[in-house]
């Protein structure tokens, strides 16, 4: 059997490399290649040493707020150690002489602590930043924190972090009816309907509701997936004097669109045009999608041509929107060649444009194709998101094509992404299988040097396999969110 090369081996292809004089030329360019540096930095060593290299190999001056932002949006999609980019952002701080931090780095450290479910490093870091850069606080980040928060702890923990937040971050603001929206929308994201129910009663009397609370609510109803419950609440919403607008009647057509309702949806959309409401971009999105839902790709097209004659803009999401009907009909090569349409046209891809093509691909087991669209994304230097490098490595390797996980795996290291535990459990089992246990130790190993815990599914599996594997680590098994079973309709009793 032809030995399988080792993932830190890898060599860098010609095509992912730019000249010296190119740099020169390009400044952009040139701070692509230093946030490419600094990610693969804070991704390739350990933890404990990252202030000590930051100031060794990131020269203060270098540090912008773009250059930041950037630097922890790739460690948010990649799944990077929270600790590492926390410790990254408090880097920054200290060297902020020659910039101003802004709301979107600090968000973005915020998303990727609560998401790990650092809580405790996330009050650290909101009540450092209330000292010395409040204005940084916004209804963003609150709503960053209390939807990880609503997700992960219990109801009366949620309130209390709520208060806390009121009198130890959010200094001097007087909290009114944005920031109890705020928290609502927490529960509502969440599908945690009855919580947001009962958030209602305990709090309506203090911050008195406005369109945009009763918009939120009418969105968890949606979030649910009781389309019943939508509308009921709607009517009482008209009933109580509620004037719907865009928003409203997009929740409500997403709703049935997600229901597989598509001719509701389309009457739906003509009641808000009879109004003489304008639909937005995101409106036709929806019904593009929702006729894909229900293989109408002639419909899907048919209202995507239709968003030039409302003089509106196709952005990523119509296209992705269209991308998603065309790949359900199997009609591949129209979907390659939307693709290459958005590239002449500027609309740039997203991870839902790779993972919806690459999905179509896996499905009718099109490993060619696959592969054509791995070197096209790799080419682009465009590192996926967690759920499309879990699929693709899983796909790899339950085709006995191990050489092609462990070939993005290279890629994703290569480019400062740590890949997500089921991706490295699909790789670790795929090299056991094929007596590759020293080369699964190396990818196990590289996770670990990275802060990273390993699943530990992959970790037994490498263990039978190789008994003396030993890492410095505690295996976790993730917290899941609790799930609601009562989705009924309370409508009446919130405004008796």
């Amino acid at each position: 059997m032809e030995t399988i090369r080792k993932p830190w081996k890898l060599v860098q292809k010609s095509r992912f490399s730019h000249s010296i004089s190119s740099h020169l030329r390009n400044p952009s360019l040139q701070i692509d290649n230093e946030i490419n540096r600094i990610t693969k930095l804070i991704n390739d060593h350990p933890f404990s040493e990252n202030q000590s290299l930051f100031l060794q190999q990131i020269p203060p001056s270098i540090l912008s707020a773009h250059l930041i932002e950037n630097v922890l949006g790739r460690l948010f999609s990649g799944h990077s150690n929270g600790l590492k980019a926390y410790e990254f952002f408090k880097f920054s701080l200290r060297h902020s002489e020659s910039f101003k931090p802004t709301s979107d780095s600090f968000e973005k450290t915020l998303h990727i602590l609560t998401r790990m479910k650092y809580f405790d490093k996330s009050w650290e870091l909101m009540e450092d930043i209330q000292l010395k850069y409040p204005h940084l606080l916004t209804l963003k980040s609150m709503s960053i924190f209390l939807s990880r928060f609503a997700k992960f702890q219990s109801f009366d923990e949620t309130l209390e972090a709520f208060e806390r937040l009121e009198k130890r971050v959010f200094v001097g603001r007087v909290f009114g009816v944005e920031e109890f929206n705020v928290l609502l929308k927490a529960f509502c994201l969440q599908r945690q309907m009855k919580e947001a129910k009962a958030v209602f009663r305990k709090m309506y009397s203090r911050f008195t509701p406005n369109t945009q609370t009763l918009t939120i609510l009418l969105l968890g109803f949606k979030e649910t997936g009781n389309v019943n419950a939508v509308e009921l609440f709607y009517h009482e919403m008209i009933k109580r004097g509620f004037k719907p607008n865009v928003v409203t009647y997009n929740i409500r057509i997403d709703a049935y669109c997600k229901k597989r309702s598509f001719g509701d949806a389309v009457r739906v959309f003509e009641e808000m045009e009879k109004l003489g409401m304008l639909p937005t971009i995101e409106t036709i999105t929806t019904l593009i999608h929702g006729a894909g839902v229900v293989r109408d790709v002639h419909k899907a097209r048919e209202l995507f041509d239709g968003i030039f004659v409302r003089n509106l803009e196709p952005d990523t999401g119509a296209y992705n929107a269209l991308i998603s009907s065309i790949v359900k009909s199997k009609d591949f090569n129209s979907a390659v060649k939307l693709m290459d349409e958005m590239e002449e046209k500027g609309v740039g891809y997203d991870n839902v444009t790779y993972h919806t093509v690459f999905s179509g691909f896996v499905k009718s087991n099109l490993i060619d194709d696959v592969c054509r669209l791995y070197r096209r994304m790799a080419d682009k230097q465009f590192v996926p998101k967690s759920c499309t490098v879990v699929m693709l490595m899983k796909y790899f390797c339950e085709n006995q094509r191990v050489e092609l996980g462990l070939e993005l795996w290279d890629y994703l290291v290569m480019n400062g992404s740590c890949p997500h535990g089921h991706a490295v459990d699909h790789l670790v089992t795929s090299l056991c299988s094929c007596g590759e246990v020293d080369t699964a130790h190396e990818c196990l190993k590289q996770l670990v040097e990275r802060g990273r815990h390993p699943n530990e599914g992959g970790y037994r599996v490498l263990e039978r396999r190789r008994p003396d594997c030993q890492f410095e680590l505690v295996l976790y098994i993730d917290i899941k969110p609790t799930k609601l079973e009562d989705q009924c309709v309370w409508i009446l009793e919130y405004w008796d």
